[in-house]
């Protein structure tokens, strides 16, 4: 048995922080164009009409993390994210709602 130790490095986000392009593009370690073909795909929805007044907010990072995941480690396009990422949602919001409901039936 060997033992290996880890060094990790994070920082912890609140939901209602939110990122200009630049800043995104530095927290995901990513081009500001890949985020824009991000926001192209419809992957990514910022506030604001401009790209310079564009807005992300933190759930934005955790879908450009999950995207990073899906083309790097699983060979998955941006159309193929944008699918997983609205599938994975949709059971997300499914799972609440049996949760909901079994907890109606329980009492």
């Amino acid at each position: 048995m060997t033992d290996k130790s880890y060094v990790l490095k994070g920082v912890v986000l609140e939901e209602e922080m939110e990122f200009t392009l630049v800043d995104l593009s530095r927290a995901c370690s990513v081009h500001a164009e890949w985020i824009i073909a991000l926001v192209d795909e419809g992957i990514l929805e910022p506030s604001g009409n401009d790209v310079t007044e564009w807005r992300f907010s933190g759930d934005n990072l955790k879908r450009v993390l999950a995207v990073q995941h899906l083309q790097k480690d699983l060979g998955v396009n941006l159309a193929g994210s944008a699918l997983v990422l609205e599938l994975l949602e949709e059971i997300e919001a499914l799972r609440a709602r049996v949760a909901a409901l079994e907890g109606l039936h329980e009492r």
